[in-house]
């Protein structure tokens, strides 16, 4: 465990928050884990408590561990339950005026010491930094999807933050098992900046009819050894976060290639939201994902 660090509180329990909770907690970090919606924190602490059965079930931990990991997390009773911490780290969806918003909630709440980490993976950490009362304490911290199996951080420093706190969050992601890629604060870092514009593409090769769903997602699971085709990762991200990044690199590298597939804008206003909605790319409302292209 870093030094500095004891309590962890994160802020919203979806699919990142609950699995950023998840290894905090494996670590032996208390965890509070908080959300605006009930249902969503039930939700989180649900899917944290399965993710933990099934890692239990594989080997992958002891049964000593998973009660201990489920021990060390609670929910926060309310805004105010989160000032015990050391570290928040902000999970809220990717939209700026949402953070911003959770910052003004959090800051006269925190100890003036606690550190800010945002999991943002798009928008300048300096900008949000700016939001807060603590600059040089504020950080992003960047995980990728799931938390529990992928193995990379990405740390993002703001203009304002301090040495002190950049050397803190790296011990604190080391010592959740991850490895840690240092980016400058660019739109989108590092990871969205390369994956995020293939997706895009990709989409633009359904959209301009080079091929369907099926076609396009298998060449690149064969012809490039991806894990899973694009169009399958894009509906498994949210194409309402691909759509968010893809505006935010558009808007803030001022580039046309960025310019975001009218396609994916199509299926966002649909509320095609891809597996969390039921239907993206493919519609997930059977046993098996049919394609809906």
């Amino acid at each position: 465990m870093a030094d500095e660090i004891k309590t962890v509180a994160i802020v919203g329990a979806g699919q990142m928050g609950a699995g950023i909770a998840h290894v905090c907690a494996l670590a032996g970090y208390d965890v509070i884990l908080h959300d605006n919606s009930p249902d969503r924190l039930q939700a989180g602490l649900a899917t944290l408590e399965g993710t933990l059965a099934r890692q239990r079930t594989s080997g992958r931990i002891s049964e000593e561990e998973r009660q201990a990991a489920l021990a060390r997390v609670r929910p926060a009773k309310g805004v105010e339950g989160l000032a015990p911490a050391d570290l928040l780290i902000e999970a809220a969806t990717e939209d700026e005026a949402v953070k911003r918003k959770v910052f003004a909630e959090v800051c006269p709440i925190l100890d003036p010491e606690a550190m800010i980490a945002t999991n943002t993976s798009s928008i300048s950490i300096t900008r949000l930094a700016a939001a807060t009362d603590r600059a040089e304490r504020f950080i992003g911290m960047h995980f990728m999807n799931p938390v529990p199996v992928m193995e990379l951080a990405e740390l993002v420093r703001g203009i304002a933050t301090e040495d002190s706190t950049f050397e803190e969050a790296k011990r604190f992601v080391t010592s959740l098992g991850k490895k840690i890629a240092v980016a400058e604060d660019f739109p989108a870092f590092m990871v969205n900046r390369i994956l995020m514009p293939m997706i895009n593409e990709a989409i633009y090769t359904l959209y301009e009819g080079v091929g369907n769903v099926e076609a396009i997602d298998t060449a690149m699971r064969l012809g490039a050894h991806h894990p899973m085709g694009p169009l399958q990762l894009a509906d498994f991200i949210g194409l309402d976060t691909c759509l968010s990044i893809m505006q935010m690199l558009y808007e803030g590298l001022a580039d046309s290639k960025y310019r975001p597939c009218p396609l994916l804008v199509k299926y966002v206003e649909a509320g095609w939201l891809g597996r969390k909605a039921g239907r993206g790319f493919y519609d997930y409302r059977s046993d098996e994902p049919v394609p809906t292209r």
